[in-house]
């Protein structure tokens, strides 16, 4: 999962950036309120982890800034235990509400069940379907209208990721981080390429186009009457 941490104390950021990784996540960390309201409302996250007190914005201004404009989970890690805290966060809007110290199991099992209840576009027969595109992820086979499209291990990889944030538009760095588990850099186009190389097979043949550019940003799979 990708996660975002929103967390002024610098050792207890570190100790669930650490946990966090170790345990196969991709953490993304703010130390302010400011930052991390625009993290969360410019990234794509799985998860949101936010601490009570932070300065910049509270984290009660933060989550309310959230959800105006977003629904991504979000759990409280607080040192704040009085009962009129907890309920004015779950009021507020948050899936959950931690008390610290807390066990580091516990939140790994609370992290489980937002996973459990978060894989995006789930259908009960496998296949993930925008416009006449079909990607049938248990057989990992392609079909646009009624053609086969023959795709590389990494193309469907990619195309698997796009269909699945359909409408979304996912920036070059998210997509080099969750398609090859590596860091953007600016001076390649390993996105670009692949996603180029991608077009000429789904997009090319086809009178609709799916794959669009956002032009600064990155692409966005979606049918053109959506």
């Amino acid at each position: 999962m990708r996660l975002l941490s929103i967390e002024d104390e610098p050792s207890t950021s570190a100790y669930l950036h650490k946990g966090l990784t170790e345990h196969g996540h991709v953490v993304d960390s703010a130390s302010d309120g400011v930052e991390g309201l625009h993290l969360a409302s410019s990234g794509h996250y799985d998860l949101i982890l936010l601490d009570v007190g932070l300065p910049g914005a509270s984290g009660w201004e933060v989550l309310r800034g959230i959800r105006a404009r977003r629904q991504t989970p979000v759990f409280f890690l607080s040192g704040r235990d009085d009962v009129e805290d907890r309920v004015k966060g779950l009021l507020l809007g948050a899936d959950d509400y931690l008390v610290k110290p807390f066990a580091f199991s516990e939140l790994l099992a609370r992290i489980q069940v937002v996973a459990r209840r978060s894989v995006p576009m789930s259908v009960p027969d496998g296949v993930l379907r925008v416009g006449d595109l079909e990607v049938d992820t248990t057989r990992r086979r392609v079909r646009r209208a009624t053609q086969r499209i023959d795709l590389t291990t990494q193309e469907f990889v990619l195309l698997d990721y796009l269909v699945r944030h359909a409408g979304e538009v996912m920036s070059r760095t998210l997509i080099a981080q969750n398609v090859w588990d590596m860091h953007f850099d600016s001076d390649t186009n390993v996105v670009d390429v692949a996603v180029r190389r991608l077009r000429a097979k789904v997009d090319d043949p086809f009178t609709d186009k799916l794959i669009h550019t956002v032009r600064g940003v990155g692409y966005v799979l979606e049918h053109p009457g959506a």
